[in-house]
């Protein structure tokens, strides 16, 4: 995986480029274009959170789609490990309790700090605003 080279991925963006209905599709589609050379990475969490949602949203053939997409090689997948990455969620999940921060917003910010970038893809503009990783250099949000 090279870092370098590399957009983190988080369900938001997904949800939007693969649900028409969804109020930043067309975003997502721009920057999806936009970096075509680029790597996506994501995280389990993001492939479950996702699915889940576009299942609700828009229905069985969407969340197929997605997850034909990520098979396809659409994202690399981050392998998180629980002897070192859980402990480190589960602290970043206490420190942002009040947004909150769940578990697949946490195992980005692990991703980032692994990658050493915070380039993102998200629609969620008011948490990766507040997340630090490495506890104090913010996400830069590529989707706006």
């Amino acid at each position: 995986m090279s870092a370098k080279n590399s957009i983190i991925a988080d369900s938001g963006f997904w949800i939007a480029l693969f649900h028409q209905k969804d109020q930043y599709h067309l975003d997502a589609v721009a920057a999806l274009e936009k970096f075509a050379d680029r790597l996506l990475v994501v995280t389990w969490p993001v492939i479950v959170e996702t699915s889940h949602l576009l299942l609700q949203r828009a229905g069985f053939q969407q969340q197929l789609t997605f997850l034909q997409t990520i098979q396809r090689g659409g994202a690399d997948i981050f392998s998180l490990d629980d002897t070192s990455h859980l402990p480190r969620m589960s602290t970043l999940m206490q420190r942002y309790r009040d947004l909150p921060m769940d578990l697949t917003d946490a195992s980005l910010v692990i991703l980032a700090e692994e990658l050493g970038h915070g380039r993102i893809l998200s629609t969620d503009q008011r948490d990766f605003n507040c997340y630090r990783w490495k506890n104090h250099e913010p996400f830069e949000n590529l989707l706006f």
